[in-house]
């Protein structure tokens, strides 16, 4: 059997070069405005992934690279340790007890969600479909850089996080679409539930705390964002492979141990004075790290994987019925509002780039709210996953 041709770009240094170069040309495009309405419809993340995947089988960059695994280490670490030390959780425990709850709420439905799917659709998926639907749930609670963490620390076969890909797209977008549709239906369910609207006033109140002072990135925030994002990158890494591996099959690998540490490590620092390298665009800098770390992810996964989206994708749709069926049991016992249903649903389905928008809709002052939703999805989603992982890979033994 003939061997593939060598690929055009082996170096490590130049096989680096050309993912940034996609995800640079990727900015670039999302900027322009003609082709504003192409981006809405496929979003920038699912082309970072799947570019260097078409790069990858016309072989223009190796299957397999050092750069890959440098890149995916510690582009993730660097980026959650960002994400994690600009979140505001003073701002979110003051969203009140009813935002809280339908959050927390749809976080249980993607928990409860992902055994019974595991149980219904276990039968026709590959034997490790338990690694790859531990990361979609870490996406559905936090978002992209949690998927990573956790399919990072489950061992996630790269032929099994293509399909999460779509699923997390195709499904979570559609998902998006009917609750921007049943916005105009707020005040029939609010009369029909006898909902407590007085809770959206108290959240206005507190929206002139969560604005944000956004100031010009310098030469000094720009070091403090980057080379102390490294340093603690490095340290948790370093700490994380001195770690013992626990569970079988395993859970907690080196890099489980790295994750823990960067996000508990950010958010203990999310206390601190370092926060405010949010208002010089420290989040941003983590987001444009975590790109990075997508394209190295999509630049090993082999395009054949996409053969077997279809039944990931119907298995999706249960889950979200799953979730939503939740929100809604919670949302008719503590009598809240559709918006905090759809809020808290969007907050954890497809976090902070799209509980904004949901809010929005429902309520066009209320966009913070969402946002401050996502965040605290972003907080609970690597903790959520991995225990959803654990038990799936009880399950799966």
């Amino acid at each position: 059997m003939p061997q593939p041709p060598d690929a055009l770009i082996t170096d490590p240094t130049a096989v680096a070069g050309a993912l940034t170069g996609i995800i640079a040309g990727l900015f670039w495009l999302s900027g322009v405005a003609r082709l504003q309405r192409f981006f809405e419809i496929i979003p920038v993340v699912l082309l970072a992934y799947f570019l260097p995947t078409i790069a990858t089988a016309v072989r223009l960059i190796p299957p397999q690279s050092p750069a890959y695994d440098w890149i995916t280490r510690y582009m993730l670490t660097l980026a959650l340790f960002l994400l994690m030390v600009t979140v505001d959780l003073r701002s979110v425990l003051r969203l009140g007890p009813m935002g809280l709850i339908m959050m927390l709420a749809g976080t249980a439905g993607v928990v409860i969600g992902a055994p019974i799917v595991l149980l219904l659709f276990g039968p026709v998926l590959p034997p490790e479909a338990w690694k790859g639907i531990a990361a979609l749930s870490a996406s559905w609670i936090g978002g992209s850089a949690n998927m990573v963490a956790v399919a990072e620390s489950v061992g996630t076969p790269d032929a099994l996080f293509g399909p999460m890909i779509i699923v997390d797209t195709v499904v979570g977008y559609s998902w998006m679409a009917v609750l921007l549709y049943f916005s105009a239906w707020q005040g029939r369910f609010d009369r029909w539930n006898r909902a407590r609207t007085d809770t959206l006033d108290s959240a206005n109140r507190h929206l002139a705390e969560f604005e944000s002072h956004r100031l010009p990135l310098d030469l000094r925030s720009t070091g403090l964002i980057v080379m102390g994002g490294f340093a603690a990158a490095t340290v948790s890494v370093a700490i994380g492979q001195g770690l013992p591996e626990l569970g079988n099959p395993k859970i907690i690998s080196h890099m489980t141990w790295t994750v823990l540490l960067v996000v508990t490590g950010g958010l203990l620092l999310s206390f601190s004075p370092l926060r405010r390298l949010e208002e010089r665009g420290g989040s941003r800098v983590g987001y444009a790290a975590l790109y990075l770390m997508m394209a190295a992810v999509g630049a090993q996964a082999d395009l054949r994987a996409v053969l077997e989206a279809p039944v990931f994708l119907l298995a999706g749709v249960v889950w979200i019925l799953i979730h939503v069926s939740t929100l809604l049991l919670v949302a008719r016992l503590i009598r809240a509002p559709l918006f905090f249903v759809a809020t808290g649903s969007m907050a954890n389905i497809g976090g902070t780039a799209s509980a904004p928008v949901v809010a929005a809709m429902y309520h066009p002052a209320m966009a913070p709210v969402g946002l401050l939703m996502a965040v605290l999805g972003y907080v609970l989603g690597t903790y959520a996953a991995l225990g959803v992982a654990w038990v799936l890979g009880q399950m799966a033994t």
